[in-house]
């Protein structure tokens, strides 16, 4: 572990004492390095992955369409800056927002009153969110953020159709 080198000489007749030169092994050291580094790469976990969970059909039944009251209908078209969104099926009549919560989670609120006051349920609601090109995965999140924030519990992702990236653009 530690030495202390002592010369070899003949017997001198000084009364000074020669300073010993001391050498310090490290090896233990180093070793027990290693160990604590091996022991705390083997014992620290590593973060998992945080996922989303979707809800998708069956494949049998992805041919199938699902029927809803106009009423029950919100549809939600993203873009880069702002939602556009209607009622129904009535693309002629619609209106923006934005992603903020006095934006799109106010306007979800509200369309769950609505469905709630006609019939009787608010779980009845059903979001259709169509992204376009100029939406960023950043506002995809954030929809189906909201979607869950708010126990959306039927929402579609989907292709917007042609008369509605007209609207878009």
């Amino acid at each position: 572990m530690a030495d202390i080198q002592i010369p070899i000489k003949a017997k001198t007749k000084s009364l000074h004492r020669k300073s010993l030169s001391t050498r310090v092994d490290l090896t233990p050291m180093v070793d027990l390095g290693f160990l604590l580094i091996t022991f705390f790469i083997f014992t620290t976990a590593t973060s998992k992955p945080n996922g989303m969970k979707l809800f998708l059909p069956d494949e049998g039944q992805t041919n199938k369409p699902t029927l809803a009251a106009e009423s029950k209908v919100l549809t939600l078209l993203l873009t880069d800056s702002l939602i556009i969104y209607y009622n129904g099926s009535s693309s002629n009549r619609y209106s923006t927002t934005d992603y903020s919560t006095k934006g799109l989670r106010a306007l979800i609120l509200e369309k769950k009153k609505q469905v709630a006051s006609i019939w009787k349920k608010e779980n009845e609601t059903v979001i259709l969110i169509k992204p376009s090109q100029k939406s960023t995965y950043k506002n995809i999140v954030a929809v189906l953020d909201e979607m869950q924030i708010n126990n959306i519990k039927k929402f579609v992702l989907m292709e917007p159709l042609q008369s509605e990236l007209a609207i878009i653009k």
